[in-house]
């Protein structure tokens, strides 16, 4: 199957998050990396765009998640030249799964959340470093710093939660993580797909989001 890289670089502590919504799918993260008490880095990207319909979500090893990254967009653009089309959600989680029970014995230490829209219909998927993954129909989250996002998101989350909405959830829940747990921090990046494409928001613009009513 597909050669792991090797890498020293590993987030341990990360929060991730994907939440299903009426016009969209919005997914978000933190960009602190972190080697056990060392902060390693303050601009990890966590927040990975594949395709117009397609966003993932990285928390462990960060070699190889993007080696993971790298194989699904070339295996993406191999579709697209066959089909016509991208990749979708549901195909993506299924090709991510297999390559990581291929090396279970040797894992690839990630968790990932993909997530996207196929012909009008959000999909969200968590999958595990062996190649276990779950339907998401709501949300999902990831990292050390889960449980607290998870709490705030549960709380808020309601049916017809539009992507606006779910961005300022997202952003909130992220901003509670970082306070609550010490090796998720500094920024973060949410991203949303909805039927115009991937949109990714950092800095001032998700700033607005979380002080707005």
């Amino acid at each position: 199957m597909y050669g792991k890289i090797d890498s020293d670089d590993y987030m341990k502590g990360t929060t991730t998050i994907g939440i299903v919504c009426s016009d969209g799918v919005v997914i978000g993260a933190d960009t602190r990396a972190s080697f056990d008490t060392f902060i390693a880095s303050s601009e990890a990207k966590k927040v990975w765009r594949i395709d117009d319909n397609i966003g993932i979500t990285i928390a462990g090893s960060v070699g190889d998640a993007q080696e993971l990254i790298r194989v699904l967009k070339a295996e993406n653009e191999i579709y697209k030249m066959n089909e016509g089309r991208a990749l979708s959600p549901k195909s993506a989680s299924s090709l991510l799964s297999i390559i990581l029970q291929s090396n279970k014995m040797m894992p690839y230490m990630v968790q990932l959340i993909v997530a996207g829209i196929d012909n009008g219909e959000m999909q969200l998927f968590n999958l595990d470093p062996i190649g276990g993954y779950t339907v998401e129909s709501k949300f999902t989250a990831t990292g050390s710093g889960s449980m607290t996002a998870l709490g705030y998101i549960e709380d808020v989350y309601r049916k017809g939660i539009t992507v606006k909405e779910g961005v300022k959830d997202v952003a909130r829940a992220l901003a509670i993580a970082m306070k609550h747990d010490a090796v998720t921090g500094d920024n973060m990046n949410i991203a949303t797909i909805t039927k115009g494409g991937y949109t990714e928001y950092q800095g001032k613009d998700i700033d607005k989001f979380i002080t707005s009513k």
